[in-house]
């Protein structure tokens, strides 16, 4: 069970990086999204510093479980976000699908971490 957790933390980490970075630096494609949504810049950099956050405490989790957990569930709580936002925002239904394969994949951490532990 651990190397799956081993596994799909990585892929959480990996994913969740890829989609901060552009957050945390206000890159051009990030800030046109925050203003789409109605969020300022230095919202998105929270957003984006919170998602980064909780892939470095997946990571770190492998070796402390409890940050693990608590890191799996944070991001569980950001993708509830997203989800929340491109529906408030009447987004095309396939805007949702990165959120919910983030959930998924953040779900599955959060499972097989704490039967690992």
């Amino acid at each position: 069970m651990f190397t799956a957790t081993v596994i799909l933390s990585a892929l959480l980490a990996l994913g969740f990086a890829a989609a901060a970075l552009p957050k945390v630096l206000a890159q051009p494609s990030a800030a046109a999204d925050a203003d789409r949504m109605g969020y300022s810049t230095t919202a998105f950099r929270a957003i984006g510093l919170l998602e980064l956050a909780g892939a470095v405490g997946v990571v770190v989790g492998l070796w402390f479980w409890p940050l693990g957990v608590a890191a799996a569930g944070g991001l569980l709580l950001v993708c509830a976000g997203a989800v929340r936002a491109h529906l408030s925002m009447k987004d095309a239904p396939k805007a949702l699908v990165p959120a919910l394969v983030f959930a998924g994949v953040a779900a599955a951490v959060l499972i097989t971490r704490l039967a690992s532990s």
